[in-house]
């Protein structure tokens, strides 16, 4: 991506957000385009891909606060690509976007602005031609999705993702050419750029359209790659994905997408996880959650209770004497397993089973039970608060 793009592309358009957007409807945004298009789902798709990677492109932007704030700044100042005077400006020197942000994209390793905006001004004369620069480019970034077992997401794992994303061409190495021979671009002399005037002395910069911005021309169009030097490639690699992760979670790897071209450095991986439920615990947080049943003389005598806990032994708890139902003990440690190494907590919920069905000896005993509770109204206090609100 050049720096032009940078400044031209509406990525708020793209995205389907106002510019004055949360960073939680940017990414849910995000999220829902990126289900709609994902290659993944539409198979030999060009243009869901090429969709797909335009709203990647924003979303690395616009997901970004530092990137967010220079995009817009970069905006505002120079109106969507061009250069705005102020009132009786003008002036009578050159200089085009590339020279605003400080080089080439590839030197700023973020596939956006070198410096940021703090030096506009400290490069705007006599910063060199186009022609001193190297046009190195950033890989594309690529996202993935991978599901998780619920035991998998709390320690961590190690899966094996397969991505396709662009590549040099291994038919030609890259060059485009089919004996790798190609010609230097006689339009912009091998800069991959070229420029045109803006009025008032201005100029700016465009991508070649004759070379695609490579800066070569194959003389005998590789077959694979039909000469633009970059195929399709599928890899598999093998990613690990931290203890404690969460559903919906999106992991960033840097430097694991897609290759650079001509020296440039590689995208990032995105990788958004899935959890699968589990059958028994729950999570909140750093802790999980187990629902827990008692019979009732457990509750009301109280007692020792076996808990189990994932991927270890059970653990014992001491059940106070008049345990009310719905109550919740903690079991330290055995929770998530944190970004330091430590772990949550285990929360038991302790559920008071009433039988179904009795026998005639329990019956006698309860029955015995109220007789010998009569005296006490357990909902006296509710009528008393009731009446007097």
């Amino acid at each position: 991506m050049s720096t032009k793009d940078f400044v031209e592309k509406d990525y708020y358009k793209v995205l389907g957000v106002p510019k004055d957007a949360t960073e939680a409807e940017i990414k849910k945004a995000y999220r829902k385009l990126a289900r709609e298009f994902h290659p993944d789902a539409n198979k030999g798709d060009a243009k869901a891909e090429e969709r797909f990677k335009e709203i990647s492109e924003a979303n690395d932007v616009l997901g970004d606060s530092k990137r967010r704030k220079e995009y817009d700044e970069a905006r505002t100042l120079f109106g969507n690509g061009g250069y705005r005077p102020g009132p009786g400006g003008g002036g009578n020197f050159n200089f085009d976007l590339g020279d605003l942000f400080g080089g080439s994209q590839g030197q700023s390793g973020g596939g956006g602005f070198g410096g940021g905006l703090g030096d506009v001004f400290g490069g705007l004369f006599n910063r060199g031609g186009a022609g001193t620069r190297t046009h190195a480019r950033r890989g594309q970034d690529i996202e993935s999705e991978v599901t998780l077992s619920f035991t998998e997401a709390v320690d961590g794992a190690t899966v094996p993702l397969r991505m396709s994303s662009q590549a040099p061409c291994k038919a030609c190495s890259g060059t485009g050419d089919k004996n790798g021979s190609p010609r230097v671009c006689p339009t912009c002399v091998g800069t991959g750029q070229v420029s045109r005037g803006a009025g008032g002395g201005f100029s700016l910069t465009d991508p070649c359209a004759d070379c695609k911005g490579r800066g070569l021309i194959a003389q005998d169009p590789c077959e694979v790659c039909k000469g633009s030097g970059r195929a399709t490639s599928a890899r598999t690699m093998q990613v690990r994905i931290p203890a404690g992760v969460s559903d919906g979670q999106r992991i960033r790897l840097r430097g694991k997408g897609a290759p650079g071209e001509q020296g440039g450095p590689a995208g990032d991986l995105y990788v958004v996880v899935h959890v699968d439920a589990h059958p028994v615990f729950g999570r909140k947080g750093d802790n999980l959650t187990v629902t827990v049943p008692v019979t009732f003389p457990e509750a009301a005598l109280g007692g020792e209770v076996k808990v189990p806990t994932l991927g270890g032994p059970p653990v014992t708890l001491k059940l106070p004497a008049g345990t009310p139902n719905g109550r919740t003990m903690r079991a330290r440690g055995k929770g998530a397993t944190r970004k330091d190494g430590t772990r949550g907590d285990l929360l038991v919920t302790i559920e008071v089973l009433v039988p179904s069905d009795l026998g005639d000896k329990a019956k006698e005993s309860l029955e015995s039970y109220r007789e010998a509770t009569a005296g006490a109204d357990p909902r006296a206090e509710l009528f008393k608060a009731a009446k007097g609100a």
